[in-house]
């Protein structure tokens, strides 16, 4: 299946399982000012995506006729991307570059991830794991030892699991510490839940 890479405005990675998913992309959407940074990784974008107030002039010329202006202030740009993309057809998206600079903008991506997966398939990769978001039940591949934390946007969800070292028995996440630095027993997990979405961090 095609992917598109959505390139944040965070870190530009470093680690190469996140540059290996730029360097096969279909096509590289880059949320307003992170633009810059693929250029000069050596990548060109397809599109680039926001309200435009951190790309500089040299840049809004040169690449004028990929431009998508959004000025709407009720979203942020990783949004206004990701949005484009569904509207373009694009939906199946990875994310890269979403975190690191600025810890309130890293959680707020990372948390957006639970309200994208309710109309398109979609991942963030950091340097260190995958974010994956689920709105019904899951399985995932993993490896023995692999580390795996769960995160919960409902804390009146109840999860169970298979295939954790800590098991999760109708757990409700109060808080985001709760379930985190768990780790896979075998080749893979399943998640139960119903009425909630959830986010499974898989480290690397």
């Amino acid at each position: 299946m095609e992917k598109t890479v959505i390139l944040a405005d965070g870190s530009f990675p470093e680690h190469e399982i996140p540059l290996g998913y730029l360097k096969d992309a279909e096509r590289i959407i880059c949320c307003d000012g992170s633009a810059e940074s693929l250029i000069l990784a050596g990548y060109e974008p397809f599109a680039i995506v926001g309200d435009m107030d951190s790309l500089s002039a040299e840049m809004a010329n040169r690449y004028a006729d990929r431009i998508y202006q959004d000025n709407e202030q009720e979203t942020n740009d990783l949004t206004k991307a990701v949005t484009w993309c569904k509207e373009s057809g694009f939906d199946n998206i990875i994310i890269v570059g979403a975190t690191g600079k600025r810890e309130d903008h890293t959680l707020g991506n990372i948390s957006l991830l639970a309200e994208y997966c309710e109309y398109v398939k979609i991942m963030l990769i950091s340097d260190y794991g995958y974010f994956i978001p689920f709105n019904k039940s899951c399985r995932l591949d993993t490896f023995h030892g692999q580390q795996v934390s769960v995160f919960s946007i409902n804390p009146e969800t109840e999860i169970t699991s298979s295939g954790l070292k800590y098991q999760l028995n109708g757990k409700k996440i109060k808080n985001w510490w709760e379930a985190t630095l768990n780790e896979a027993t075998g080749d893979s997990i399943e998640l139960s839940f119903t009425d909630g979405r959830i986010i499974v961090f898989l480290k690397f």
